[in-house]
């Protein structure tokens, strides 16, 4: 693939005093208009590969780009104009109503001497609204539920508008309805603007309802790369059970169905 959105090259990334790369030589790349999954066990690298093409993470070997630029190298104001970020844990922000911390999605382009204008405000509003927040926006942030905050980081991140999104697990404290809407916005948005969309999850059936590819990690390394609309279930079931073992894939509506077999314990 030719200028692709996020480019891994053989990155390595190991932290100090351990034995073994927490990423190991992931080789990579995510076209505009992809909506891309990342799946794996918890410590299988997922979120430190999230890091590392935020500038977040220094890699030990290996380039990590965004639309062709060595996102190690870029000033924090120009990563912020590229790329988002929705973390697993968001910023205990005090004191800040809801409407405030949807705006803050605008200080890259602004500056910090700026002010969002009156056109500004009102896209937060729509994007509250969408997101059925709006009844929210004086609120303060911090009194929100774990799963209302997950939102507003959403709207955020959505008001930010950057060509490239990377989400690590932003489904986790969402419920049911939610999940599936967040994701069903989110797979629209990035075919429709042609961004380029990196989710990290824990929930394969997600996965395989809104992206386009799974990429599976295994021990830091890359063990599958499965083009969703392509696979058959044979390949999807035994790509995801070396990862999280005996599965059963079923086809439902046309759509490959995870399944997990009893655990005995």
């Amino acid at each position: 693939m030719e200028n692709a959105a996020i480019e891994f090259h053989h990155v390595h990334k190991r932290f100090k005093g351990a034995s073994y790369y927490a990423v190991n030589d992931v080789d990579l790349k995510i076209q505009e208009g992809e909506f891309i999954t990342i799946l794996g066990s918890s410590g299988s690298g997922k979120t430190t590969l999230l890091k590392a093409i935020c500038g977040l993470l220094p890699v030990q070997s290996g380039q990590c780009l965004v639309n062709g630029e060595d996102c190690t190298r870029m000033r924090e104001y120009r990563r912020a104009g590229l790329l988002s970020f929705i973390p697993q844990r968001h910023s205990k922000l005090r004191g800040v109503s809801v409407s405030e911390a949807v705006l803050m999605g605008l200080h890259a382009r602004l500056g910090a001497l700026a002010f969002p204008s009156a056109s500004d405000r009102l896209r937060a509003m729509e994007i509250l609204s969408e997101m059925g927040l709006a009844h929210l926006a004086g609120e303060d942030f911090f009194k929100l539920s774990e799963g209302q905050k997950q939102l507003v980081v959403l709207a955020r991140t959505l008001l930010q508008d950057t060509p490239v999104m990377l989400m690590d697990e932003p489904d986790s404290a969402l419920d049911f309805l939610n999940r599936n809407r967040v994701m069903a916005r989110l797979r629209a948005m990035i075919g429709a603007q042609n961004k380029a969309g990196l989710v990290t999850l824990h929930d394969p059936n997600l996965a395989l309802s809104y992206c386009d590819r799974i990429v599976l990690l295994h021990n830091g390394g890359l063990s599958a790369d499965i083009a969703v609309a392509e696979a058959d279930p044979e390949a999807i079931r035994s790509a995801l059970s070396a990862a999280y073992g005996s599965l059963t894939v079923l086809l439902h509506d046309g759509k490959a169905m995870v399944v997990g077999e009893q655990i005995s314990v």
